[in-house]
């Protein structure tokens, strides 16, 4: 029997940087994980977080305060929110908190993949923690992908450089980086691998149900550009869960100041991760959106009536048209990492509008706009006559629906490598400011600044691993 000891209170994996020789005498505080059900207990872990730091910055939903630009050495948060392809911003990102805890998940998982079946219990909960593992292993492999490497590209997937894929439970590995299609390659296996033994309504909130399974595997061939593959599998998603929280009717009975809905409690939520923790405790005002993403809420979305702040004079510069959410997570749990419902639609929709479909896109959107839009507002959008317009439709409701996280940024890339929907970015900046020079900042489709450069403590740590930029490492 192998038996893998845990610290009591955070069930947490040995890291990459040491090695434990593991004895029969179980020390004090720590407890011995010999049994499936404890295994399965292990895919549950509350606060499992996602740092996304400075690449929200390199979209056009997001802003900075002026008086954190103006004046200040550049930074990462800087040389991306200026669109500076010239600086150096690889010397700069010394460590990343984001890369260092998406591998310790992942070998988290991987903990509970290769020893499962050697544990007391039944075939049927070893076969249970196996693939809730594997789907969380595939998910954070996506957000790694998507983050360190060029988006997917049919056309050169197969030799753009990707990411070290971690398929097993061994802290001595050194693992090659792999190209961009054997990442994706590896993810949807892990998928196809997990689907059969999920269940419908997991052990917990923390634990991945059969909707998010297929919500996220639609995910994954969307951007593939697999349509038919991504239209059936956000159906089945639906057919478990198609709950679209009706925020006119939350802002008709009060809001999150009458009833507080915290993490849990909201049924299109299909899993719970987050950006800073369990309790998401300063991701707004941290993260200001721009007067161009203000503008598109307009004066009737209770997406933006019911949440953010407009008038602080602390977070935001008065006169420029910027916004931050100001609402505690005690009040209203917002997911800024993991899927919702309304995400699964929005890539329905999306297939529709490729498919040439506009009136069903549309419809969908239509539907999700009606539990969005104020009574005084417009909710049905009339249809368009092209592709490209549908899409841009659709588009501009993810925008407003699915704020934050990676999520702005995954879809700028992936739209990027295809001319129809490419979208060069332009910032004037400052606006409020009129002691400097107000200036475009321009950051194109193709622009290397959307591939994140691996943290240079780890290419110290594996000199097998290289850039997938043409930046020069520092040493």
């Amino acid at each position: 029997m192998k038996h893998i000891k845990l610290l009591l209170l955070s069930l947490a994996v040995v890291g990459f940087t040491a090695c434990e020789k593991y004895t029969d005498v179980t020390p004090k505080g720590s407890m011995i994980v010999e049994n499936a059900s404890q295994f399965h207990e292990m895919v549950s872990f509350p606060n499992r977080s996602y740092p996304t730091l400075n690449l929200q910055y390199l979209s056009d939903d997001q802003w900075m305060k002026e008086s954190d630009v103006i004046g200040k050495v550049p930074s990462v948060n800087i040389i991306n929110f200026t669109f500076n392809e010239t600086a150096d911003r690889v010397s700069l990102i010394s460590l990343s908190n984001f890369y260092n805890q998406a591998y310790s998940y992942i070998n988290r998982w991987n903990t509970i993949i290769s020893l499962v079946d050697d544990s007391k219990g039944d075939d049927a909960t070893k076969q249970l923690a196996k693939a809730e593992a594997k789907i969380y292993r595939a998910y954070d492999h996506f957000l790694l992908i998507n983050t360190y490497a060029k988006a997917y590209d049919p056309q050169t997937a197969a030799t753009d450089g990707g990411i070290c894929i971690m398929d097993k439970f061994d802290l001595e590995a050194q693992p090659r980086k792999s190209t961009v299609a054997a990442a994706y390659s590896f993810i949807q296996k892990d998928i196809e691998d997990a689907l059969p033994y999920l269940q419908v309504n997991p052990l917990d909130i923390y634990h991945p149900s059969l909707a998010f399974a297929y919500a996220f595997k639609a995910k994954v061939h969307l951007f593939k550009r697999e349509i038919a593959q991504a239209k059936a599998a956000a159906e089945k998603s639906l057919s478990y869960n198609d709950q679209i929280f009706d925020l006119v009717k939350y802002a008709a009975e009060g809001g999150p100041t009458a009833k507080p809905m915290p993490a849990g409690t909201n049924p299109e939520v299909l899993s719970l991760m987050y950006m800073t923790g369990r309790n998401e405790l300063n991701f707004g005002y941290q993260h200001v959106i721009s007067p161009e993403l203000r503008t598109m809420f307009g004066t009737n979305d209770a997406r933006f009536n019911l949440f953010f702040n407009t008038t602080s004079t602390t977070n935001l510069d008065q006169g420029s048209g910027t916004a931050y959410w100001s609402t505690v997570f005690t009040q209203f749990f917002y997911p800024t990492v993991g899927m919702k419902t309304p995400e699964v639609y929005l890539m329905l929709a999306e297939c529709h509008a490729r498919d040439n479909k506009f009136s069903e896109a549309v419809d969908i959107l239509n539907k999700l706009r009606a539990k969005r839009i104020l009574a005084s507002g417009t909710v049905n959008l009339p249809v368009p006559a092209t592709r490209k317009e549908t899409m841009e439709l659709i588009v501009n409701e993810r925008r407003k629906e699915m704020l934050f996280g990676f999520n702005r940024f995954f879809d700028l890339k992936r739209l990027n490598t295809e001319a129809e929907y490419a979208k060069t970015l332009t910032r004037k900046f400052p606006i409020v400011n009129k002691t400097v020079p107000q200036q475009t900042y321009t950051l194109q489709p193709n622009s290397r600044l959307y591939i994140i450069p691996f943290p240079l403590d780890v290419l110290r740590m594996n000199p097998s691993l290289t850039l997938n930029t043409d930046e020069k490492i520092p040493f």
